[in-house]
């Protein structure tokens, strides 16, 4: 069984993060906001640091981190997974 992501997030800004996914062979960053409005809704609890890490670990399981857009809103995730908001 592999080792899963490291994925290390770090606010840069106000609701605005950087993020690096490191699979032990490449890592790949990206810049992430979330709007407080969203996050009140679905963090349940978690920092934003936690809830970002939960959103892409949602991510990682449906495609490689290749296949993430490098820059985005945490929101924009139910418009290519619908279930994003169920599950996270």
């Amino acid at each position: 069984m592999g080792r899963t992501a490291q994925i290390e997030v770090q606010e840069v800004g106000e609701r605005r993060y950087e993020v690096t996914v490191d699979e032990f062979v490449s890592a790949r960053d990206f810049t992430v906001t979330i709007q407080e409005a969203y996050y009140v809704q679905f963090a349940q609890g978690r920092t934003p640091e936690q809830f970002i890490q939960d959103a892409f670990r949602f991510l990682l399981t449906r495609e490689p981190k290749e296949s993430i857009l490098k820059e985005f809103d945490i929101g924009d995730i139910k418009g290519y997974f619908p279930e994003f908001e169920k599950e996270i």
